[in-house]
């Protein structure tokens, strides 16, 4: 009898061996999750396919078949998409997202975000140690990366000084990029068309770029010109590829655009100078917001940048001299119509007038009974009022779009709600993208769209495990539904969230929940590869 048993326990491994090494038999393992029957867009760029995500902890542990595994909570997907979560890679959201009532980022959750990256356009606070202390005091919805900005370096040592840095100053400027990137910036953004950016010369930014190369970090810009304003709108662009080409890093033109009738259609070149660098090895891409109007200042769109030197109290010094303010005054008029015009100038906030919010400058003028360039003026004098400028061709938009190498961000903020008319990119510029530009226009299809929010992000900026649907990674998934998809923002009403996530899960834990907040603050702050 003994021997017979022996036998049979034998018979039976050797069956469950082989059984098991033609894959007839899965072991399953309880999980905290697990969405069963969706559309999975992995966020590699592949077409979508159907299979099941198993979720333990923080982590997807199990790609596949889970129809016959057990799991705390199931989530029937049928007839939804799921994606990983959304990456913006440029977005102005730092102070927003250090304040109590907006830390749960409902704004970027409604949009599928789940992770954000910081500090562009050369912005943001040179210490990059506080302002990680300060974001995680009172909890994230999403994941953060952080950037050091030069245009706050330069500021920190130089003030608004229109000249080359000295030996020791420059020494001084790559201190603080080192600590920044010791503290764990996941690289320099700079911004060389803002001042005091723009008084730096391109070696300035070589110099520092090779202390973020040390570290493997990367470069953002807003680039030195989008239109031409000084260098040109191309001749920025090689600038960027220059920096990187002599420091030995990655590069991204930010916000790529091509501002203004004057380089109208000059998309094109800037995709040639683009793939020829990559011909030569060289990283570099670009990330993009699906909108045919910008956002800045008054003070950015209009002022000379000589004029700005030295600060706000130089500049009206230079006002109340009468030769000056000429001087002033005929660049403002040569740079209104590089804006394509009072008309195309819409004031999104200022505190000194509230009053003008909403309307254009050509609208405020007549109320004034002035000429659109005096009144532009005298709003300067004011401190400047924020601006919404419609100056973007949609041709230009398309053929950056379609580009591998073109991220999607929204270069927007986390706003208070009802406070002032911000861009409506700060709520739905990934909706927008994937119902215009997808469903609507077709421009591309849903798997790049997704790619170019995902997976594209995720590698460029060296966010490990998250952009991707694949074992081991982090279980950032959004779960949205394609014919509902929607951006209701819009540039008169733009407090309005996005519409179509119907599940938005951070780290494993449930940020929006059969399309309602639920309140979890389950974001990170990322450290760099």
């Amino acid at each position: 009898m003994k021997r017979r048993l022996t036998v049979l326990t034998g018979a039976l491994l050797t069956l469950v061996v082989a059984c098991a090494a033609i894959g007839a038999i899965k072991v399953q393992e309880p999980y905290d999750l697990i969405i069963h029957g969706g559309r999975v867009l992995d966020g590699t760029g592949n077409p979508w396919y159907y299979t099941d995500l198993g979720i333990t902890g923080d982590r997807i542990v199990a790609v596949g078949d889970l129809s016959a595994a057990q799991a705390e909570r199931m989530i029937d997907a049928g007839g939804l998409y799921v994606a990983p979560g959304f990456i913006d890679v440029h977005i102005h959201a730092g102070r927003g997202l250090v304040t109590p009532d907006r830390s749960p980022a409902h704004p970027l959750l409604a949009q599928g975000n789940t992770t954000v990256v910081i500090g562009p356009c050369g912005s943001g606070p040179v210490d990059i140690a506080g302002q990680r202390e300060q974001l995680i005091e009172d909890g994230l919805g999403v994941n953060v990366a952080q950037f050091i900005g030069h245009n706050s370096v330069r500021r920190a040592v130089m003030g608004m000084e229109d000249r080359a840095p000295t030996e020791v100053e420059l020494e001084e400027m790559k201190a603080l990029i080192r600590q920044g990137m010791e503290d764990g910036a996941f690289g320099m953004s700079s911004g060389p068309f803002y001042v005091p950016g723009s008084f730096s010369e391109t070696e300035e930014l070589v110099e520092l770029a090779r202390v973020v190369a040390e570290y493997g970090g990367i470069h953002e810009s807003h680039i030195r010109d989008e239109s031409d304003y000084t260098v040109g709108l191309i001749a920025a662009v090689d600038e960027l590829i220059q920096i990187s080409r002599e420091a030995g890093l990655t590069g991204v033109v930010s916000h790529i655009k091509a501002l203004g009738p004057r380089v109208w259609g000059f998309s094109g070149a800037v995709v040639n100078r683009i793939e020829q660098a990559r011909a030569e090895g060289l990283e570099i891409y670009a990330d993009q917001y699906p909108y045919e109007a910008s956002s800045t200042g008054l003070s950015a769109a209009l002022l000379p940048r000589w004029a700005q030197a030295g600060g706000s109290g130089e500049l009206q010094r230079r006002f109340e001299d009468p030769e000056i303010r000429a001087r002033i005054r005929g660049e403002i008029v040569v740079n209104l119509k590089r804006r394509a015009g009072a008309t195309r100038i819409m004031f999104s906030s200022f505190r000194s007038d509230p009053s003008i919010v909403g309307k254009t400058l050509q609208e405020v003028a007549e109320e004034r009974g002035m000429d659109p360039v005096n009144t532009a003026i005298e709003l300067l004098k004011q401190g400047g009022p924020s601006i919404i400028s419609f100056n973007m061709n949609e041709a230009d938009i398309r053929t950056f779009m379609r580009q591998p190498w073109t991220m999607t961000s929204s270069d927007g903020s986390l706003p208070q709600m009802n406070v002032g008319t911000p861009h409506p990119r700060s709520y739905g510029t990934f909706p927008r993208k994937i119902r215009k530009y997808v469903i609507e226009e077709g421009v591309i299809d849903l798997a790049a769209a997704v790619r170019s929010m995902t997976s594209l992000s995720a590698t460029v900026f060296n966010i490990p495990d998250r952009g991707v649907l694949r074992e081991g990674a982090y279980a950032d998934v959004v779960v949205f539904d394609l014919d509902k998809i929607r951006d209701k923002s819009t540039y008169q009403q733009p407090h309005q969230l996005a519409e179509g996530m119907v599940y938005v899960i951070v780290n494993g834990r449930m940020a929006v929940d059969g399309r309602q907040f639920t309140g979890e603050l389950a974001g990170r702050m990322l450290s760099r590869r």
